[in-house]
């Protein structure tokens, strides 16, 4: 009896995977791949004409696949490299992507359409994909949970504010953004590390975790709107990181269509239109802040989205995180047409004729402040900073477009400046000056200190170096009336530099370090140079400014040698730890 029951068994068994392998026989035959004889186990695995596929270099066994699956999310997992170019078809398009329909479209679109191969799709938003708990580096132990609870906290509370009253973050909760984006996690517990003393160890462990997340996310076709988003959140405060995390946010942002989110948010209003346009107006301001601190061409460029920002205003639900963020798309409209106007050679001086277009930038200036200062309300969390913000950065671009004046001289002018040079100098000075004398004198602004992006603290060092060089390198000119008042504003901006709570970690403590060797080198040199006192001490060429870059280097490059700013470089002319306070602000 028992025979005969496991006689039918077998035979059950046998006819089933008959079955089995006449329906994947017929299914592979439908779309052309090989016969199934020849994905048995010892079979070199084949392409669709037939020729063995080149074997993996480097073994890849189950205990490797656990372990990646141990280190990574689903959602930014390490995906294994093809071994070629993957030829898989789709059996339909989206109805919402097909451009059927549509006589106009992008090219690639139409390849799609004709030869449905996956890759040439362009990849969707992933935003409903929720990764689970267990695989980030919270769940590993890399990092305590209340220490994330704490970090994700003070993010909150403070550091998100600075980004414009919020827009880079929209969770409520931490375990929400575990669920949504292990790079955004360790973004925000990297970058809130970062300003909190005695946090490096955690600032290391996060920035380890949130760089291999970057460099998977390369070739990963996978992507969600928090990725952008934290990206964005690294490139405004990980200065070593910055140029290429904003260049590769935007890369995906463009992918994920959010560049098109303005026309759709006009038309429906939807929120998730609104939020993906704001995301897109994030990544511009982003790009920009980074092209003008180093002098490189931005690759967003001011379509009719950028144009017509404030239009985006009038649409239902606009509030005051959206005033702030479309008052930087309107300043940085500015700046890249100054860009555009006077070039990027920082040797290239500018004719009389030149000059005479400083005029109407500075015009535009001073209608830009007119325009949103009195628009941007105190925020709960960062005060009176939101209007304050706009005169600083109001005076950096002042700074920048004036300076231009003296650019590209290497000694001084053989003759004295003319009357419209000498007016745009003393313009750039007046607000470096003013620069200066907003940080020592806001509290507001004295406070934001480390919590502002890394461009602030770039300008309010470029203020201090710019000043500096100009009263001692070109005193004959007599540009500068007050030398020594110059040199108690630099002092004492490094005074409160060095008194700032951060991590050791944190840039501030190097500009600091670095604008006091500033000084006390211009003090050894006035005790013992021999130097012609009209010329002033030798300076130094173009050619010695340093990368911008804090994480492993030294402090000496935050010194007057160091500076990011190619366009604006100006200043390379010669003559011849503590607690939070009770309501999480980070203050000094």
């Amino acid at each position: 009896m028992a025979a005969n029951s496991e006689y039918r068994w077998k035979a059950g068994m046998q006819t089933s995977s008959q079955q089995l392998q006449a329906a994947v026989g017929e299914i592979l035959n439908v779309l052309n791949l090989p016969k199934l004889s020849s994905f048995g186990p010892n079979a070199p695995p084949v392409v669709k004409d037939g020729s063995p596929m080149p074997q993996r270099l480097v073994p890849f066994d189950s205990a490797t696949a656990s372990q990646m699956e141990q280190r990574t999310s689903p959602q930014e997992t390490i995906e294994v490299t093809p071994r070629t170019m993957p030829m898989t078809r789709e059996n339909s398009i989206e109805p919402e992507t097909s451009q059927e329909d549509t006589l106009i479209g992008a090219p690639m679109g139409t390849l799609y359409e004709v030869t449905k191969l996956r890759h040439l799709r362009n990849p969707e938003a992933n935003d409903s994909f929720r990764s689970p708990l267990e695989t980030d580096f919270i769940s590993r132990g890399d990092i305590d949970i209340q220490d994330a609870l704490d970090l994700f906290g003070v993010f909150n509370r403070s550091l998100n504010h600075y980004l414009w009253g919020g827009i880079a973050l929209v969770h409520s909760n931490l375990e929400s953004v575990r669920k949504s984006s292990s790079l955004l996690l360790a973004a925000i517990l990297g970058v809130t590390a970062l300003h909190i003393p005695g946090k490096a160890v955690i600032f290391d462990i996060c920035y380890a975790e949130f760089t291999s997340l970057v460099s998977n996310s390369m070739l990963n076709r996978s992507h969600c709107f928090d990725t952008v988003r934290g990206l964005c959140i690294g490139a405004f405060w990980i200065s070593d990181l910055s140029w290429k995390l904003s260049g590769h946010a935007v890369r995906i942002g463009t992918e994920l269509n959010l560049h098109r989110s303005y026309y759709k948010a006009r038309k429906t209003n939807g929120p998730e239109h609104m939020d993906a346009a704001r995301l897109w107006y994030l990544l511009y301001v982003c790009d920009h802040h980074f092209s003008i601190a180093f002098g490189r061409p931005p690759v967003i460029h001011e379509d009719q989205a950028i144009a017509n920002h404030e239009n985006f205003l009038k649409l239902p639900g606009t509030a005051q995180p959206d005033l702030r963020l479309l008052s930087q798309v309107a300043l940085f409209i500015i700046l890249t047409k100054m860009y555009n106007t006077f070039g990027p050679d920082i040797d290239h001086i500018l004719e009389e004729y030149d000059l005479a277009l400083l005029r109407g930038f500075n015009m535009d200036l001073d209608g830009w402040r007119m325009r949103w200062e009195s628009q941007l309300d105190p925020n709960p969390f960062i005060s009176t900073y939101p209007s304050k913000g706009v005169a600083l950065h109001y005076h950096f671009s002042k700074l920048q477009l004036n300076s231009l004046s003296l650019r590209g001289f290497k000694e001084l002018p053989p003759t004295e400046l003319s009357p419209s040079r000498r007016e745009y100098a003393n313009l750039a000075i007046s607000s470096a000056i003013s620069i200066l004398q907003l940080v020592i004198t806001q509290q507001d602004i004295r406070e934001g200190l480390v919590g502002v992006p890394l461009y602030l603290q770039t300008m309010i060092t470029y203020a201090a170096v710019f000043l500096h060089k100009v009263q001692r390198k070109w005193k004959s000119l007599h540009l500068v009336s007050d030398a020594t008042v110059a040199r108690e504003l630099i002092q004492q901006t490094i005074d409160i530099l060095k008194r700032v709570r951060a991590s050791e970690r944190h840039l501030a403590y190097q500009i600091a370090n670095g604008l006091a060797k500033m000084l006390d080198r211009a003090k050894i040199e006035d005790q013992s140079s021999s130097s012609n006192p009209a010329t002033g001490i030798p300076g130094y060429e173009a050619s010695d400014i340093a990368p911008f870059s804090v994480y492993g280097d030294s402090m000496d490059l935050f010194d007057e040698h160091y500076f990011p700013l190619g366009f604006f470089d100006v200043t390379s002319i010669t003559g011849a730890g503590p607690h939070m306070n009770q309501d999480d602000r980070i203050i000094m």
